[in-house]
């Protein structure tokens, strides 16, 4: 068994960037999204062949990236939390802790993917999150706006995280921000993916919603502060336009 598995989620289409290609697909700095966060995973050492989980148009997805990784059809697009569910078959004695990162984020490098490993491991807690901070939504960091929120309590701890359309008023107005790159004890994965429920704006299962059971269930979330470029993601043309200045930097 491996201390770690890496879950990348690949399955979208893209709606608004007006391309028939899969989002993870597009290009940034002249490459496929994806081949980005690919080369950081190879690179931290953590996962040398990492579950890719697809969706639309999956043929050209694995086309493209070849036979070195698992793959995992999505199907239907009911959420991040249903995807990571179709992992638990091929996974649940393959490891004992689950990383989760999105082919449309390809930033992250792999010293960051290592450090939160460490912290994981380090901390013995079910979850490690990585957060981002932000001092508002301006220039390019409007990309980060559709985001969810993260709520602490008064002591700094994390409580909340609020899906950017099911937020109210205030919740908008936080500036420390979810990337959704997560670390779970694989155990305790697999049991509260079975509690999730879709009753949201989007009738999605969101993985995020584990935070939320987790404080039900006292059980502590553990946290690390990264650079907000590292968390970049793409869902419009325009924001895509705002990767690719950044792959020329």
């Amino acid at each position: 068994m491996n201390k770690i598995k890496i879950v990348i989620l690949a399955a979208g289409k893209g709606n608004r960037m007006q391309n028939e290609l899969p989002k993870v697909l597009l290009p940034v700095g002249g490459k496929p999204m994806i081949t980005h966060l690919l080369k950081s995973v190879e690179n931290s050492g953590i996962d040398k062949n990492p579950v890719i989980v697809v969706g639309y148009k999956k043929e050209l997805v694995e086309n493209t990236l070849g036979n070195k990784y698992h793959y995992i059809d999505q199907g239907s697009p009911l959420g991040t939390g249903h995807a990571v569910g179709l992992t638990r078959e091929y996974l649940k004695d393959k490891a004992e802790h689950i990383f989760v990162l999105y082919g449309d984020q390809p930033f992250v490098n792999a010293n960051t993917i290592k450090k939160i490993v460490e912290k994981h491991l380090s901390s013995g807690k079910k979850i490690t999150m990585a957060t981002v901070k932000l001092p508002d939504f301006k220039d390019w960091r409007i990309n980060f706006v559709n985001f969810s929120r993260i709520i602490r309590d008064k002591n700094g701890k994390i409580v909340k995280d609020i899906q950017f359309k099911d937020a109210n008023d205030e919740e908008i107005k936080i500036t420390e921000v979810n990337p959704c790159y997560f670390c779970f004890d694989a155990p305790w994965l697999w049991k509260n993916l079975e509690s999730l429920k879709d009753d949201n704006a989007q009738k999605e299962y969101y993985l995020t919603d584990l935070i939320k059971i987790a404080n039900t269930e006292k059980v502590e979330i553990e946290s690390i502060e990264i650079e907000p470029h590292e968390a970049l993601g793409a869902n419009t043309k325009t924001e895509l336009e705002i990767l690719n200045r950044f792959s020329r930097l």
